[in-house]
């Protein structure tokens, strides 16, 4: 894959920001392109950002069990983050997972997954704010996200 960005850093900086800012430490650990280990699936990728169970990971890369929420940032290859990834995590069971899609200005919440997809799949836009079920009290203010 390319190198990132300015704007996909910048994205990913935001959401780092956000995410420790609204989450309690004894609750979520934020890691930040850090590897995850789907060994069901052959598979360790590195979202952009990971809320996993918060302890520390010295022996292991996290497991499906241990995430609470993925984010991946889509400005370039959205298609990718959008389908195939969202195919794979589904697949791995994990609970909810967002595409930021920077080209669209709209976050795309994947919920209850399923072996052949998420079955709740929906799309915010800038008027909306949003929660993962992780952290139903944080609230991601889409305008301010995209910089509107």
């Amino acid at each position: 894959m390319n190198p990132a960005g300015p704007i996909h850093d910048d994205y990913i900086a935001y959401l780092t920001r956000w995410s420790v800012e609204s989450t309690l430490k004894q609750n979520v650990l934020v890691r930040i392109q850090s590897g995850l280990s789907l060994s069901e699936l052959d598979s360790r990728p590195e979202p952009d950002l990971l809320w996993v169970r918060d302890r520390r990971y010295l022996d292991r890369h996290p497991e499906s069990p241990d995430v609470l929420l993925i984010i991946e940032v889509a400005d370039r290859c959205k298609h990718y983050d959008r389908v195939q990834k969202a195919l794979l995590y589904a697949q791995a069971d994990i609970e909810e997972f967002w595409v930021v899609d920077v080209q669209e200005s709209i976050v795309v919440v994947h919920r209850q997954p399923t072996s052949c997809g998420y079955q709740d799949v929906a799309s915010f836009g800038e008027d909306c704010r949003i929660s993962p079920f992780a952290a139903p009290k944080a609230k991601l203010p889409i305008r301010e996200l995209f910089g509107n």
